[in-house]
């Protein structure tokens, strides 16, 4: 059994990006305006995630991302930093629940929810070989 004990409730991780042309919709291919693209701001609350609890966890296992429930709820122009933050909420066996959320120099702009789970990266890695052996 893999030991997470250190991956307690509260634990609290951040991203932070200076939005460029290359993290707007139109470069992203998610829409028209030049503003943060959705998929950006998600990338970003992913790796605030990742800054909580991956060295917290096991040697030979990492997490996944398996689950987002965001709102992206407000624009974020070319220029402006934007920081997300995730912080941890439970852990039930190998499952991590994170509140997420993302800023910018003014405001709230996404929100939400994000499930990781931790696995056996050896074991994870012969999964996706024996399904590409399948091909």
């Amino acid at each position: 059994m893999t030991d997470l004990t250190k991956l307690r409730p509260g634990l609290e991780g951040h991203a932070e990006l200076l939005v460029g042309e290359e993290h707007t919709a139109p470069r992203i291919g998610s829409g028209r305006v030049r503003v943060l693209a959705t998929p950006v701001m998600i990338n970003l609350m992913e790796a605030a995630a990742l800054d909580a609890v991956e060295n917290l966890i096991p040697a030979g296992h990492q997490s996944l991302g398996t689950q987002l429930d965001v709102r992206h709820i407000a624009a974020t122009p070319v220029g402006m930093r934007v920081r997300a933050t995730a912080r941890l909420i439970s852990v039930d066996g190998r499952t991590l629940e994170f509140r997420v959320e993302a800023r910018d120099e003014k405001d709230l702009i996404g929100d939400g929810s994000h499930q990781r789970l931790v696995v056996n990266v050896a074991r994870f890695d012969q999964r996706v070989q024996a399904k590409l052996a399948r091909s």
